[in-house]
């Protein structure tokens, strides 16, 4: 298994999601019993923090990172141009990215503590992420039940994402951000002839 490859065989594939569940389910755990107890209901609000910064993340990351930064861009359209391949960022990459972007700073700017309550709240948000992207290409989401619902929601939201010349549509958990930033059914203009 080569740990730097975009493309990830079925057993790296799941690999990810087995591997960033332990994760989450240790961090709360050791955030749980191992934490000051008087300090649970700030200890708390990192962690929610963590999650609602992961909302912010993840649409920045798909917007602006994965369709406007090289290679990162290359890269992403080989997942637009084959959306049921196994395609995803390393889970090494994306560890060391959240260990070096949100883990290591909070732990320079708030303690070892409130550090690994973000950073449990971040890795349960990106991990609920790869959960739903998954989702969105590999599950048929049926017909009744308020999780099917949203499902078949997000899946289109998503399926317009992938739409042919859609520079929209960013959120894969949560349209919040392109309503914000008034990213939902903007297309890019035509590209003139001869031009590119």
């Amino acid at each position: 298994m080569r740990l730097f490859t975009l493309e990830h065989s079925k057993a790296a594939y799941r690999a990810d999601f087995a591997l960033y569940g332990i994760a989450v389910f240790a961090l709360a755990v050791f955030v749980a019993c191992a934490g000051p107890p008087e300090h649970w209901l700030l200890t708390s609000g990192w962690v929610v923090g963590g999650v609602l910064a992961w909302s912010g993340i993840e649409y920045v990351l798909h917007r602006f990172v994965l369709h406007g930064l090289q290679p990162f861009a290359r890269w992403h359209a080989e997942h637009h141009q084959r959306p049921t391949a196994l395609i995803c960022i390393p889970t090494t990459l994306s560890a060391l990215l959240i260990g070096g972007l949100v883990f290591a700073p909070a732990w320079l700017a708030a303690g070892p503590w409130h550090a690994t309550a973000l950073t449990l709240g971040v890795l349960g948000g990106y991990l609920f992420y790869a959960i739903v992207h998954h989702g969105t290409h590999h599950w048929h989401a049926g017909d009744s039940g308020w999780l099917k619902l949203w499902l078949r929601r997000r899946k289109r939201w998503h399926a317009l994402h992938h739409h042919a010349r859609q520079r929209a549509y960013f959120g894969v958990t949560s349209g919040f951000w392109d309503h914000v930033f008034g990213t939902v059914g903007r297309r890019d203009p035509p590209v003139a002839e001869g031009r590119s």
